[in-house]
């Protein structure tokens, strides 16, 4: 898994040897750091004292005290299942989801999904703390995804998401043999099945514009890497099948073939600019090692 941005501070370590309150004594030990930027440190309890999380900005230091930064937030009250964290700010939550967890329950499913594992998670350190959809992956997606922390951000991205996220690449397992990269442009609609499908009827639903490489490929089966100009529900499974070239182990865009007991599709990618801080961020999951295994 490669983690090309980081805003948490990483691990350090400081030895009191003055009496201190504690928020004062981390404005001094981080001072390239923002007031704001160290609070947010200190409340989602990354700050240990003698191996033990605080978040209280008064806590008094003696010295001899030991006190550490952690690069992630100091809980253990909550174990995540199927979800990594790759990187969290006041405003932002990057997690990498396995395979087979919902993003949110729907109307008929109430199984654990990620958005309530993230909500005990952010509860942890404040009850009042909250985290907002942002977009999703389908259940049997796995990769990177973005969730908000708290709702103006969340609109911020969503009201503007093709300029702050300028890239989201997947890796796709397909049936067959695809002769050479291209783009596909449609227009989707969902029929009363909820099924998404394509019309090539300017105007006629949803712009959607998937572009493609060829990685790998033998007679039964290529590897591609897909970049997503437009993204739309279910978008690179329709435009997949499309291409006669659906993905493996979706029956309900066509596939034939089960060979990863799961779907064939990974996000391994995704960039945008911090809609706070404006700074560039990439992050990149490691594509699964099943989805290589036929070649």
């Amino acid at each position: 898994m490669k983690r090309k941005a980081r805003s948490r501070e990483l691990d350090e370590k400081w030895t009191v040897e003055t009496p201190h309150k504690l928020l004062a004594f981390l404005y001094e030990r981080i001072p390239n750091r923002s007031r704001n930027t160290v609070k947010g440190i200190l409340s989602r309890g990354q700050v240990v004292i003698n191996g033990k999380a605080s978040t209280q900005f008064d806590d008094p230091l003696h010295p001899g005290d030991v006190v550490q930064i952690h690069s992630r937030v100091a809980t253990e009250t909550v174990k995540l299942s199927g979800i990594r964290i790759l990187f969290e700010d006041d405003d932002l939550l990057v997690i990498e989801k396995d395979a087979g967890l919902l993003t949110v329950a729907s109307k008929n499913e109430r199984h654990i999904t990620a958005y309530r594992q993230l909500m005990d998670y952010v509860k942890t350190v404040d009850p009042r703390n909250r985290v907002f959809i942002v977009h999703r992956l389908d259940r049997d997606t796995s990769g990177v995804m973005i969730f908000a922390k708290n709702k103006d951000v969340q609109q911020t991205l969503q009201n503007d998401w093709h300029n702050i996220v300028p890239e989201r690449a997947y890796t796709a397992l397909v049936e067959g043999s695809v002769r050479k990269d291209g783009t596909i442009t449609t227009w989707l609609k969902e029929n009363k099945a909820f099924v998404v499908y394509s019309s090539y009827r300017p105007n006629d639903g949803q712009k959607a514009v998937t572009h493609y490489k060829v990685l790998k490929k033998n007679r039964h089966n290529s590897l591609l890497e897909v970049r997503l100009e437009t993204g739309r529900k279910n978008q690179i499974r329709v435009h997949m099948q499309d291409l006669k070239h659906p993905i493996v182990g979706d029956r309900k865009y066509g596939a034939e073939t089960r060979p990863l007991g799961r779907l064939g599709l990974h996000a391994h990618k995704i960039s945008l600019t911090h809609p706070v801080t404006g700074k560039a961020l990439s992050f990149e999951s490691k594509v699964p090692a099943a989805f290589l295994k036929l070649f």
